[in-house]
């Protein structure tokens, strides 16, 4: 009841937020998951974590819409038709955005946003069509007021994308995330320039290398901050093991790699498999929500998230003195061979109702919440310790990324005179993504916009969150915390 008191009496939140706030507290007076003892005991250590998903999970943390469906079919429960114009159309996806769930409340996933727009633009002008997307992206920032919405661009170059890109550019917010899609065979260097300038001036879009990505599924959109994920589906679950919690348990090296580590992965699956039973067989989700009766989502398109975080901690807690991840070979294979339990283990852990994944767990490199100290996202090397070598520290990345099919990223600050050379950058990109990188995003060491574990908060809004003061979009709260104790202005600044 006291935690109830402090949401209704904050002066921190808006009302927005306090409501959420306030429906995930009533969430979680519920107790309908069974909790073995040892899952118990491990999650009371923090080293297994749901992320905050509630006790009672009535709906997929993550929900991809089958947007391009949405839009030629048109949706009866909304009684919407489907759009025959540009302005129709921005019309149409504000209802429907306003109407897709996932964990945050908000939908993380607002689809391939150039294909959708580029047939509706073909008798306007470059002015008009700004100037409408302009309204229309002040409308996403100022109602969907949580950075973990994404939206997605490329691989081709079209007209829709390429003036998205410029009042992004323009506008400088924190909502939609972006991500384009790059295939150096399909998405043209002028095209790709441009997106790494506009990163480098607004910290937005992210670069994901699609050619290793659309491995995965047939189709795919990235949602959050860099899930990769089946469109027309999403995720039921994301939970993770805190790998330096989980050390911190450990006898020694051999416990923790042959005992502790197990045990733990088996007692975080077996929970997933609760959780996703439970909105499956009970919620009633898949029976009511207009998204899966209209089949713009399909229950056999959901996948279990097998998340980590701290790779780095937990490896350097085995070795002696001067050895790290990241710049010391034995460290590294200590770290890959973690790396190769938990991916044997998801590979073999039979899932229910994750046909689209052949019922397995698919591995996300999570980055983190507000509340880890000395935790680093996923497989990133920590702040501090990045190898003076950009190009040694991506192919270290690389090394790792091969791994984690559903999501994981490295974030690299420029030097402001990376903006004269978008070209070199793309070079970068290039080069990282043939040895297997899977996603980059860039910001300027300039930038008020910045990028936290994935997603964008501004440097200003968070000294006003710092201050005491409201603000708008609750990530902002998130990424305040996390980027004084992950000392992430100390990341380090490359060049070209």
């Amino acid at each position: 009841m006291s935690d109830i008191y402090s949401i209704v009496t904050s002066q921190k939140l808006s009302y927005e937020q306090k409501v959420n706030a306030l429906a995930h507290a009533a969430e979680d007076t519920l107790s309908v998951l069974p909790m073995p003892d040892r899952t118990r005991f491990f999650f009371e250590k923090g080293a297994i974590c749901n992320l905050n998903e509630g006790n009672a999970p009535y709906r997929p943390r993550y929900i991809m819409p089958d947007y391009e469906k949405i839009v030629k079919q048109g949706v009866k429960f909304l009684e919407l038709d489907p759009p025959t114009d540009f302005d129709e159309l921005l019309t149409f996806l504000q209802v429907v955005y306003r109407h897709v769930p996932s964990i945050t409340t908000y939908p993380v996933f607002l689809g391939d946003l150039d294909k959708l727009i580029e047939p509706f633009i073909t008798n306007l002008t470059d002015v008009e069509v700004k100037k409408k997307l302009r309204l229309f992206l002040i409308y996403l920032d100022r109602t969907i007021t949580d950075s973990f919405s994404h939206a997605n661009l490329g691989p081709e170059e079209t007209r829709a994308g390429r003036l998205l890109l410029e009042v992004d550019k323009e506008l400088e917010q924190a909502v939609p995330n972006l991500t384009l899609k790059y295939d150096p065979q399909i998405t043209p260097d002028s095209f790709a320039e441009q997106a790494i300038l506009c990163s480098l001036e607004v910290a937005n879009p992210a670069i994901c290398n699609d050619v290793l990505n659309r491995t995965t599924y047939d189709r795919y959109g990235i949602s959050s901050c860099y899930n990769i994920l089946p469109i027309g589906g999403g995720s039921y679950t994301l939970t993770r093991v805190v790998l330096p919690r989980l050390a911190k348990l450990a006898k020694d090296k051999d416990d923790f790699l042959h005992n502790l580590l197990p045990e733990a992965l088996l007692c975080m699956a077996d929970y997933m498999s609760e959780r996703i039973r439970f909105i499956v067989e009970k919620s009633g989700f898949f029976e009511s929500n207009f998204l899966a009766t209209e089949g713009f989502v399909e229950r056999d398109r959901f996948v279990a998230m097998f998340g980590l975080v701290g790779l780095a901690e937990a490896t350097n807690m085995f070795m002696p003195e001067g050895k790290k991840y990241g710049s010391d070979k034995e460290a590294d294979a200590l770290a890959e061979q973690i790396m190769t339990i938990i991916s044997d283990f998801a590979a073999k852990y039979e899932c229910p109702y994750c046909e689209i994944a052949n019922h397995r767990l698919l591995l996300h490199a999570q980055v983190g919440i507000d509340t880890d100290y000395g935790i680093t996202s996923g497989v990133r090397i920590p702040v501090g310790d990045e190898p003076e070598s950009i190009y040694d520290h991506l192919r270290h990345s690389a090394r790792f990324h091969k791994f984690i099919p559903t999501g994981c990223s490295d974030i690299l600050p420029f030097d402001i005179t990376a903006k004269r050379n978008p070209a070199a950058v793309l070079d970068i990109v290039k080069g990282a993504f043939s040895v297997g990188q899977k996603y980059i995003a860039f910001y300027a060491s300039d930038s008020d916009l910045v990028r936290i574990t994935g997603y964008l908060v501004k440097r200003s809004e968070m000294e006003k969150w710092n201050a005491g003061k409201a603000v708008l979009q609750n990530t902002t709260q998130f990424g305040a915390p996390a980027y004084a104790s992950g000392h992430l202005q100390d990341r380090k600044v490359r060049g070209v």
